[in-house]
């Protein structure tokens, strides 16, 4: 039955409540004596409001008028009168403060009593409301039972931002875990400066648990533990639910309809715009900003669309002093940052390995079963890591559950996302017969066309057109949601998470008919061939088809889906990889002249698909084949991964892709954060007997760099990787001593560069140990390093020990005449190797040429390339 049509929201004259506020400060500021004023001033300084104060040089000269004015305009009418009040009291002006709320009273009314009392009544609904929370499966949970902690850290971005020098690159921030003193700290900003930010952005990809952090904080935040003393009110949005509404709402509308009633003072809770808090979550979804239809709305109070709102808020064009959390998916933020004003960004990184086991024991409600299922994760490395991801982790304990229960193996659980999500499917639809064999068909057409056309949410005539409707596949793997219209409630679906939707769309495309002979590509080259503003969008949709692709995960669908996947699937998507050395800002430099250029170029270029390279070799990595990787990579001659802060993660994907690399690979990082973020350090305690046998303990051994896991793989015999090069990059102790030790061994390895590299003493001195090690393959070495003087010691070590190093490159260097001298020794030494040294671009003294002459007379087979 259709509802009444809400009360429209009123416009409260929010101008004549400026004009009145002005009167009342100005009335109440003339009355005090120029000692008086001076020290309200002092007192104004110091007095904050949500961590902001007024600037002392906009204050310490500030006239009646100037001063009424810089209030108004920096906390808004009445809070300006609150503040204005409150510094009056501390400066013992107490008969000006007591008269200036009288005539407050007399003037606007009681708001703040009646703000005072409804701020309460919404808390306690938000309480009520959002205590429990739907788990994807429909059952019902305590949010503050099933919510675990999350990693976060702060500040991501500065190496998407710029390209960072080889003295400039930033530590990684340390994630923190989001208890109650991390999420406070969101919107506090740099207290060193006073800058306090009024958006916060918390970023990361899909399934990590941004939705479920920010219901928290929301929750929390009605509890009273979070923001105390600068949020009056919190309202979460979901911006896909926003994005599809039909009937034009303001945001006083939507404002209303999260709170208990009608009745709710909604203009009084907007006058105060610097006390309300915006949750924003999926903010990624929001079309580009080129859209006519995403002009941003600037009045509370106009019907419009969602989007509008939307746009209106993010922009600060609408409510500008309001705070804003927004939730966004990382693939693509460069989009969305055009729409913010001066964000923080956080990093949601999802579970610690601690946190990991708290979630077990909190998702079985049997001790044993969890700890059962748990050793079983942990001792498979890669699923462990794998559950960082919180929606992954619910699926495998998903999984796992329904395992236990039917006493079936464990082990069917593999060690990729894609086989995860596959083996939750078969899991839930048990024995699928011909029946729900179509309907998956149907619903993975339904995601498909979602994907595709930016949607996440669908009506009842979307499930109905597809036959849908009360289907087996709609009550496990769609969620229903009732959102309020104007004339009746719209009833709207969407799938359990977004990322199952994308992994759906994926299977669709192995879902479909055989191709017939002749005719041109299906589906799969237009998904792969999409342009560069759909490619973030699609990125994961994408990652899924390769990972479907593997001969494993083909033969699982065909026995539970019942169906032959096309050959050209795979075939298309081959073609489509080795066809990525064309691409403009693909991972593939196909010419490999001027070496030492490159980087410089790079920098002046617009910056392009920077995370496209690494994207695509997570597709490949999700493959688990290595006859397809290393067909793929056979047309990708160098792999180039620029401006990427690399995580543990990254340098798996790196490390399996290089394993399985064609004879002749070459790997390029350019400006890579190669520095491990800390986590938080935990004090152990030993105990008696550890201290008692501390003198006898063994030898403490080494940091494990970031880089490891590559340099474990360089020295397989499976592993063809022949050219590394680092440029611009800093590189740690730690990372230099496992590059060290990769080079002694590495079968592979032809040819190494440092170009622009930041690194110690220590650093070099652990680098050519292993480039001097009698079983050292490489055979050119290119260096382009600041301060050259510090390496030409160690230079010299190499030269004279390396057996088989025969091609020098030190163009682009500075090498002064004391340089020069030893570097000419170094080349006469008997041992030395060395056929060909490339000094293009290199100044010398005529003293230094003469010396190089004579070493050139005595070694005539020694190649100098220089211009003179």
């Amino acid at each position: 039955m259709p509802l009444e049509p809400p009360a429209p929201v009123t416009t409260l004259p929010i101008h004549s409540t400026e004009a009145v506020a002005r009167e009342l400060l100005l009335a109440a500021l003339e009355d005090l004596s120029q000692e008086q004023l001076k020290r309200f001033r002092h007192k104004l300084r110091d007095a904050p409001l949500n961590g902001r104060s007024i600037p002392w040089g906009q204050l310490e000269r500030a006239d009646v008028v100037d001063l009424v004015y810089k209030l108004i305009e920096f906390y808004e009418p009445k809070p300006a009168i609150e503040m204005t009040r409150q510094v009056l009291k501390k400066s013992d002006i107490r008969d000006v403060a007591l008269r200036l709320k009288e005539q407050q009273l007399q003037r606007l009314g009681p708001t703040s009593a009646i703000l005072s009392k409804y701020k309460k009544t919404y808390r306690e609904h938000v309480q009520r409301k959002h205590a429990k929370v739907k788990e994807r499966n429909a059952r019902s949970v305590k949010i503050n039972k099933r919510f675990t902690k999350l990693l976060i850290a702060p500040e991501r971005g500065a190496v998407e931002d710029k390209v960072l020098g080889p003295s400039e690159e930033p530590e990684p921030e340390r994630a923190r875990r989001s208890d109650t003193h991390t999420l406070n700290r969101l919107f506090r900003g740099n207290d060193d400066v006073g800058q306090h930010p009024m958006t916060v952005v918390l970023q990361g990809p899909a399934g990590i648990g941004k939705t479920m952090a920010a219901k928290k904080i929301l929750y929390d935040w009605a509890a009273g533990k979070l923001y105390h003393n600068q949020v009056d009110f919190a309202f979460f949005m979901p911006c896909g639910e926003l994005l599809e509404q039909r009937d034009p709402r303001s945001l006083a509308d939507l404002i209303l309809d999260q709170c208990p009633d009608r009745t709710a003072p909604v203009e009084q809770i907007l006058e105060q715009p610097s006390r309300l808090l915006f949750i924003l979550d999926g903010a990624d979804e929001l079309p580009t900003l080129a859209a006519p239809e995403a002009t941003p709305c600037k009045d509370p109070f106009e019907p419009t669309s969602g989007l509008r709102v939307l746009s209106g808020l993010l922009s600060k064009e609408l409510l500008p002093s309001a705070l804003l959390l927004v939730t966004t998916r990382n693939a693509d933020p460069g989009r969305l940052q055009g729409r913010l004003c001066s964000p923080q960004c956080a990093e949601v990184r999802g579970f610690s390995d601690k946190d990991k086991k708290k979630y077990f024991f909190k998702f079985f409600l049997d001790e044993r079963k969890a700890e059962r299922a748990y050793r079983f994760v942990k001792e498979n490395e890669t699923l462990f890591a794998l559950c960082f991801v919180p929606f992954v982790c619910w699926i495998v304990c998903t999984v796992l559950q329904q395992q236990l229960a039917l006493g079936q193996d464990l082990s069917r659980i593999s060690k990729t996302t894609t086989s995860v999500y596959l083996l939750f499917i078969i899991s839930m639809l048990k024995s699928a017969g011909p029946r729900v064999q179509g309907e998956l068909r149907m619903l993975c057409r339904l995601a498909r066309e979602g994907i595709l056309n930016h949607k996440a949410q669908f009506s009842e005539k979307d499930l109905e057109e597809l036959k849908l409707q009360g289907s087996q596949v709609q009550t496990i793997f769609l969620s229903k949601k009732e959102l309020p219209g104007v004339l009746e409630t719209m009833v709207t679906y969407q799938f359990i998470d977004h990322s199952f939707q994308e992994f759906l769309a994926a299977l669709s495309y192995l879902l479909e008919a055989e191709r017939a002979p002749g005719t041109p590509a299906g589906g799969v080259q237009k998904l792969l061939n999409s342009d560069a503003e759909l490619r973030g969008h699609l990125a994961l949709t994408t990652r899924f088809l390769f990972g479907l692709l593997s001969k494993e995960r083909i033969g699982d669908i065909g026995k539970h889906f019942g169906c032959v996947v096309p050959e050209h699937v795979k075939k298309d998507t081959l073609q489509w990889v080795q066809k990525q050395s064309h691409h403009k800002g693909a991972p593939v430099r196909a010419n490999r002249n001027d070496e030492l250029e490159d980087t410089e170029e790079a920098e002046e270029e617009e910056e392009e698909d920077l995370s496209f390279g690494l994207e695509l070799l997570y597709c490949l990595y999700e493959t688990q084949e290595e006859d397809f990787v290393r067909q793929a990579l056979s047309k990708l001659p160098e792999i180039v991964l620029e401006r990427i802060r690399l995580t543990s993660m990254d340098l798996e994907v790196l490390s399996y892709c290089m394993k399985c690399s064609p004879d002749g690979q070459a790997l390029r990082l350019v400006s890579c954060g190669l520095v491990e973020a800390k986590g938080k350090k935990k004090k152990k305690k030993k105990n008696l007997l550890k201290r008692l046998k501390g003198s006898q303990s063994t030898k403490k051994q080494p940091p494990v760099s970031l880089l490891r896991p590559l340099c474990d793989t360089m020295t397989t015999p499976q592993c063809h990787l022949s050219i590394l090069i680092l440029s611009h990059c800093k590189l740690p102790d730690a990372v230099c001593r496992d590059l060290s030790e990769a080079l002694k061994v590495a079968p592979a390895l032809r040819e190494f560069g440092l170009l622009q590299v930041r690194l110690t003493d220590t650093g070099l001195r652990l680098l050519s140990e292993g480039l001097a090690w009698p079983k050292c393959q490489v055979q050119t070495l290119r260096m382009q390093l600041p301060g050259l003087h510090q390496v030409i010691h160690y230079l010299v070590i190499v030269l004279q020990q390396s057996p088989i190093l025969t091609t020098l490159d030190l163009s682009g260097c500075q090498l002064p005449g004391p340089m020069v001298e030893p570097l000419c020794s170094a080349l006469k030494h008997p041992k030395c190797c060395l056929k060909t040294l490339s000094l293009t671009s290199v100044e010398l003294t005529e003293n230094s040429l003469r010396d190089l002459q004579a070493v050139k007379a005595s070694r005539p087979d020694l190649v100098i390339i220089h211009s003179k």
